[in-house]
């Protein structure tokens, strides 16, 4: 075969081969269509019908009143499948779209188009609001992928930050609150099914099945904001007038254990809660470990009068200020001599409460001190809570009954401390504290409503009266002088602890506090403020105790049961060197308006007493000039206008 016949000869092979492709590819199509086709058929529906989550509404967090501090607004995650036919033709102009109505440049968007792990999905921004979705959209750009999302909001920053808590960019409650009730909060999401186009828009399937999402549950809580807001502005205060540390401050109401506010400073803003430290977002309130001091007396003075040890008249010799007990010194701050054991509490002598432990068993010292809750947990419906320190008696040293008896020796938490004092206010009971009132579902219809949950009898009726009457001494006339309040009786105790460092106690790491009950004859709120390492001043009564005052006159009207005596007080002249109007002119002015109905409104203080007329006015942050003592017989605003800035008010 010469050379031209065989090259014929190979064009013709190659003809042939090339003819039989057609052959074979329409051969491999029909088996693959009878073989696979169903199959095939099956994924390819699958992959045009698929089905969309429809995410659930967390639930909304509510104060005693209704106003909203956690809700959730629509926001919006947007992503992209870039192999779509007729994405490459837009994307530049898609790029540089993007970045005008975020905060990205059109670089950054490619560069995480060009990095992707996936081929068909890339994420290129969270948290997008509905302006932003509705402009996004009406650009049909082939393979965008829009994701609605909830975000929360909390409403007022750092407002009862360290109640409410925070949540995770995937919506899980991380901290407070969230965290605790998580479960209720979430709710259950939903389903539609969607269809696919060719150039990867999703649409809704006409007639496909849908299943509508269960919306969380809502949280109205016992706090109320007026009193948070008060407590976190005095409390904040205080620490930075004190140059200290830290502080916490936490009410609740003795009768039901509903906890009305709860603070700490330092603290942080939910809303970016990863922008703060773990020592910021903390909850000292019920995360930390303090020795309490001398607000500990109470429980020795509790086992001591129940037990028949003392009375409250009975004399104590407390000596030059000082005793050894067990090879330890202990030290009053001053030379008292032989005074009451109600003057023991006054005063706050640490001699003489050693003096009354002395006569008490170990045994029966430590069981009242574990009846007032110490050393447990008090069940407080947030995460994190941590028991006290309370060791057994087979456990002590020969110092420790005494030393326990002043507060060291034994460690509580804020929320422990708080707790057992309530239960001396409300008559000898401990009660269980929560923050949570009710859950609602997202109708606003009550599904769960929190009862008062007694724990155990600690004290009976008669001793909590006997206490709670000697602790009013304390205010009046003993430690905490800084925390009385004209014509509302307040019965309290100071703390001043020293802390360890290093094996020693230091005094320039005290632990300042006041703990008391308002009014105090019949308790609406007990409240406990604590101070740690105050560089003004290191005593309770000087430090914690001025705080616990300016919070208190900034509730005074907000309480019912306070309002009312205030009402009935204003109706009286307080100075009675003053001339008195006559009965009838008393009689035809209308007596000053200081129901909580109305705050905002000037109230007609004419006929009513100077002292009672500041107090109510400075309690809603009016600045108030006085002239003359007495009784009001003028005032610069009119009542039934706004409640002033600023006014004066004139006796005759």
């Amino acid at each position: 075969m010469n050379a031209r016949d065989a090259i014929q000869l190979r064009m013709y092979i190659v003809l042939v081969l090339l003819g039989l492709i057609p052959l074979l590819v329409a051969a491999r199509i029909g088996l693959i269509h009878l073989i696979e086709g169903d199959e095939l058929r099956a994924r390819g529906e699958q992959q045009a019908h698929s089905e969309q989550v429809i995410p659930a509404m967390r639930g909304a967090i509510l104060d005693r009143q209704g106003n909203a501090l956690a809700i959730n607004t629509a926001t919006y995650d947007i992503a992209l499948d870039p192999t779509v036919d007729g994405f490459a033709g837009v994307a530049e102009r898609f790029y540089e779209a993007l970045a005008s109505v975020t905060d990205r440049s059109a670089t950054y968007y490619r560069n995480r188009v060009r990095s992707r792990t996936s081929p068909q999905y890339v994420l290129l921004r969270r948290g997008l609001d509905e302006s932003q979705r509705s402009v996004i959209e009406e650009w049909s750009v082939p393979g965008l992928i829009m994701t609605p999302r909830f975000a929360r909001t909390y409403n007022h920053g750092t407002s009862a930050a360290h109640i409410l808590g925070h949540i995770g960019s995937d919506g899980e409650g991380l901290a407070g609150l969230e965290l605790q009730y998580n479960e209720y909060l979430t709710g259950t999401p939903g389903r539609r099914a969607v269809q696919r186009d060719r150039r990867g828009q999703i649409k809704a399937l006409v007639g496909g099945r849908e299943v509508a999402p269960q919306q969380g549950q809502s949280l109205v809580l016992t706090i109320d904001r007026m009193w948070q807001v008060a407590l976190e502005d005095e409390l904040a205060r205080g620490v930075r007038e004190q140059g200290a540390a830290w502080g916490t401050a936490i009410a609740m109401d003795p009768r039901t254990g509903a906890i009305r506010a709860m603070a700490n400073v330092p603290t942080y803003n939910p809303n970016r809660a990863s922008a703060f430290s773990d020592a910021q977002r903390r909850n000292r309130a019920i995360t930390d470990r303090f020795e309490p001091g001398s607000t500990f007396k109470f429980v020795t003075a509790a086992a001591a009068l129940e037990q028949g040890h003392v009375t409250l008249q009975d004399t104590i010799d407390t000596g030059d200020g000082w005793a050894v007990y067990s090879g330890y010194t202990m030290r009053d701050i001053s030379a008292y001599g032989a005074i009451p054991f109600r003057e023991v509490l006054a005063k706050s002598s640490n001699v003489g409460t050693a003096e009354v432990a002395s006569r008490i068993q170990p045994g029966t010292l430590y069981q009242y001190a574990r009846n007032f809750g110490f050393s447990q947990p008090t069940w407080i419906d947030l995460p994190g809570e941590v028991s006290g320190v309370l060791r057994r008696p087979s456990e002590w040293s020969r110092t420790t009954p005494t030393s326990m008896s002043i507060g060291y020796e034994v460690a509580v938490t804020p929320i422990q401390l708080l707790s057992a004092y309530s239960a001396l206010s409300n008559g000898g009971v401990l009660v269980k504290p929560h923050v949570v009132a009710e859950r609602r579902d997202y109708r606003g219809n009550t599904l769960w409503e929190a009862e008062p949950d007694t724990i155990r009898r600690v004290v009976e009726p008669e001793t909590a009266a006997l206490l709670t009457e000697a602790l009013q001494d304390v205010v009046e006339e003993g430690t905490a002088t800084a925390a009385r309040i004209e014509t509302v009786p307040i019965a309290g105790k100071t703390g001043t602890a020293l802390a360890a460092q290093g094996g020693q106690y230091t005094r320039n790491q005290t632990r300042a506090s006041f703990v008391g009950s308002f009014p105090a004859d019949d308790p609406e709120v007990t409240l406990l403020v604590l101070i740690g390492a105050p560089q003004q001043g290191m005593y309770g009564g000087d430090v914690a105790a001025p705080i616990f005052n300016r919070i208190m006159r900034r509730w005074l009207t907000t309480l019912p049961g306070t309002s009312a005596r205030l009402m009935q007080a204003a109706t009286l002249p307080e100075d009675t060197t003053a001339t008195p109007p006559s009965v009838q002119s008393v009689q035809s002015v209308q007596p000053a308006t200081l129901s909580v109905d109305d705050p905002a409104t000037m109230p007609d203080f004419r006929g009513i007493g100077m002292r009672t007329a500041l107090h109510w006015l400075e309690a809603q942050g009016v600045d108030v000039t006085l002239r003359g003592t007495g009784v009001v017989a003028r005032q610069s605003i009119e009542p039934g206008g706004a409640l002033p800035e600023a006014v004066t008010l004139i006796s005759e």
